[in-house]
């Protein structure tokens, strides 16, 4: 099994900044779709970030050029370095990454790590 674990969040003020870190457990270095998912109260989880395979990013407009998704496969983590941040961006934010394992394959989530924006 995969355990992923994030750290990096906490309170930030509108027009700060936070970088965000996926753990894996395993390796991440075959890996094509693995990123960040978001989810606020009263709303529905939304894609922020993502690396989706042959070496592409995808972002949720919201977030494009002010959000940036980076992976390190020697220390099997992936960032989310988010500038600029608004109050719109609170929400806990949840590391996500399809892995196979032998013959069975599908997605695994972390815990979440909150990020609440205010002044």
């Amino acid at each position: 099994q995969v355990q992923l674990v994030e750290s990096g969040g906490g309170l930030v003020q509108p027009g700060g900044s936070l970088r965000l870190s996926c753990a894996a457990s395993r390796s991440i270095s075959s890996l094509n779709v693995m990123g960040w998912y978001r989810q606020a109260p009263g709303k529905e989880r939304e894609l922020v970030a993502a690396f989706i395979g042959g070496g592409r990013t995808s972002y949720v407009d919201s977030v494009k050029g002010r959000c940036t998704i980076s992976r390190d496969n020697a220390k099997n983590t992936v960032d989310l370095q988010m500038n600029s941040l608004k109050h719109e961006d609170a929400a806990v934010y949840y590391c996500n990454a399809y892995y196979c394992l032998g013959y069975a394959c599908g997605h695994y989530w972390g815990q979440g790590t909150q990020v609440p924006v205010s002044s």
